[in-house]
């Protein structure tokens, strides 16, 4: 067995809901982050990358058929590259660093580009097959841009109540009040804000094309800079009349793509370059649905197990901010420094695109302890339906800390 590295990574601009990249379809928006992170290993010939694991939640839509393939294709790559897409919804793309990371330390193949891919904004309608032809009633369309549809009637309807309803539950269960939501809201578009400014996300983030005249989003669409707590607590509730949960206290609709290289400690000379981070650690747990963002709280424990070290060893986390209730109540679980949690912003400012946020992820907290020297980091993302999965990194760098 060897160990396996993250030697790369990159990722688009996460726009807004029908915002700036509503108009790129998913395919191109992979293949844009495919091409932004083979740039920074100018070296590295394509053509030895064993395979692709690509994340992806919807493939409802222009994303079908192995979307992961298609963005090999149209990224240029040789067409001898394989690729698959792995689906687990909000965490595909951290479950595909997961797969590939086993695939390295078991042989398989040296050199593994991961990512993943969402545009929820061009996430079709989908009409349900009637059960005979010819029927005589109405069909509802049905949006696939987020959460449960055409739901089995055999499921408990506690389950698979609304995504934000289940997230009432959670700050109703650990008194977690509307005013602390707020606050970490305006935390997240603050440090957002301030990591762009300070030319933190210049490396990692590649721009792309948003027509044919040439123009393009370079920075997160959905940070907003100035907003107070004051503002956000005018904001109506929106899952319950008296709920905690607003638009502006959870992650948006979002489009993006990310993508990262991992690859063996003897492909170093392949990539021209030494790796960023080690896979030190992984961690995957599952709870009742309707508790979901709960779930990266023993995910994240089991990997730092794996990993053999503990919390107070720990310098950088990033926790994908689905809400900032579930945030809080994995922050709280944990018992560590909130100081240390999403320093550089997190999915309530920068954009949740479901099946990128995980290589983001990635991504972030390998230059945070780049740039921090601090040895241990732990990535965590929650997963609807009941699920999460955690990556400990060392920072290569650090290891003798």
């Amino acid at each position: 067995m060897t160990d396996s590295y993250l030697y790369a990574a990159a990722r688009t601009p996460f726009g807004r809901f029908s915002g700036a990249l509503a108009g790129v379809r998913p395919d191109d928006l992979a293949a844009c982050a495919v091409r932004g992170v083979l740039a920074k290993v100018p070296a590295l010939d394509p053509g030895e990358i064993g395979d692709v694991v690509w994340g992806n939640a919807n493939g409802a839509g222009e994303d079908n058929r192995n979307v992961g393939r298609m963005a090999v294709l149209l990224a240029g790559l040789p067409t001898s590259v394989p690729a698959t897409t792995v689906n687990r919804l909000c965490g595909s793309s951290l479950d595909a660093a997961l797969i590939a990371s086993r695939t390295i330390e078991t042989g398989d193949a040296d050199i593994v580009l991961v990512g993943g891919v969402e545009s929820m904004s061009r996430a079709p309608w989908v009409l349900p097959k009637p059960d005979r032809a010819y029927p005589a009633g109405d069909l509802a369309a049905v949006s696939t841009t987020l959460g449960w549809r055409l739901v089995n009637e055999r499921m408990p309807k506690e389950w698979t109540v609304p995504l934000g309803e289940a997230n009432e539950q959670l700050g109703d269960r650990f008194d977690i009040p509307r005013q602390r939501q707020d606050e970490y809201a305006v935390r997240s578009h603050d440090l957002a804000d301030a990591a762009w400014t300070a030319g933190f996300y210049d490396d990692l983030v590649v721009p792309v094309a948003v027509n044919r005249k040439g123009d393009t989003l370079d920075r997160d669409e959905g940070i907003r800079p100035g907003s107070t707590v004051e503002r956000l607590a005018a904001l109506k509730p929106s899952f319950r009349p008296d709920g905690t949960i607003t638009a502006a206290n959870a992650s948006p609709l979002s489009d993006g793509a990310s993508a990262v290289l991992l690859g063996s400690e003897a492909a170093a000379h392949r990539f021209g370059a030494e790796p960023l981070a080690r896979i030190a650690g992984r961690g995957v747990f599952a709870l009742d649905p309707q508790m979901f963002g709960f779930a990266p709280v023993e995910a994240a424990n089991r990997a730092l197990k794996q990993a053999r070290i503990s919390w107070p060893q720990v310098g950088a986390v990033e926790l994908n901010e689905a809400f900032a209730v579930q945030a809080l109540a994995c922050v709280d679980a944990w018992d560590i420094d909130p100081g240390i949690v999403n320093t550089k912003g997190g999915a309530i400012a920068l954009g949740h695109p479901l099946g990128a946020s995980g290589g983001r992820l990635l991504g972030t907290l390998a230059h945070r302890l780049t740039e921090s020297g601090e040895r241990w980091g732990v990535a965590a993302i929650c997963i609807g339906v009941g699920q999460a999965l955690a990556v400990v990194l060392e920072n290569v760098a650090g290891a003798g800390r």
